[in-house]
């Protein structure tokens, strides 16, 4: 494995200091001490950014100090995003899920042989059928 990609939903929990559930709650620690990142894809700063631009979210930081905070945390690293990433969003195999944040995060993971730690039923779904490999949050 070469990293685990942090959904953007497992990335406000880690920053809030909410329990992940099993099995993540015991690989993230496990993979820091193998030396294995966190990796947080760029599309989690405008997703915290829209989910505070509409209410939905609370910080006490502006959302990119907020976002680079996390990104400044031990083991934790900003993910790449190439315009190759961002097409092969747009071309995945079977019935990925719709949002584009989810698709851009799963061809993130697809090309860089990343575990996707997540709770979203759609892409723990998409990962069953054996595209993308997950892992529960």
């Amino acid at each position: 494995m070469s990293g685990l990609l942090l959904d953007t939903c497992a990335v406000i929990w880690i920053a809030q200091g909410d329990p992940l559930r099993e099995p993540a709650a015991s690989e993230l620690p496990e993979a820091c001490e193998r030396g294995i990142p966190l990796l947080v894809s760029p599309i989690t700063a405008w997703e915290v950014g829209m989910l505070v631009a509409k209410g939905r979210m609370a910080l006490a930081l502006d959302p990119d100090l907020w976002f680079q905070r996390f990104c400044d945390l031990p083991g934790v690293t900003l993910a790449a995003m190439p315009p190759t990433v961002l097409v092969a969003s747009t071309t995945l195999p079977d019935q990925p899920p719709g949002d584009a944040a989810d698709r851009i995060l799963i061809a993130t993971a697809r090309a860089s042989g990343y575990v996707l730690v997540t709770r979203d039923e759609k892409i723990l779904d998409y990962g069953a059928r054996g595209h993308v490999q997950v892992l529960v949050c």
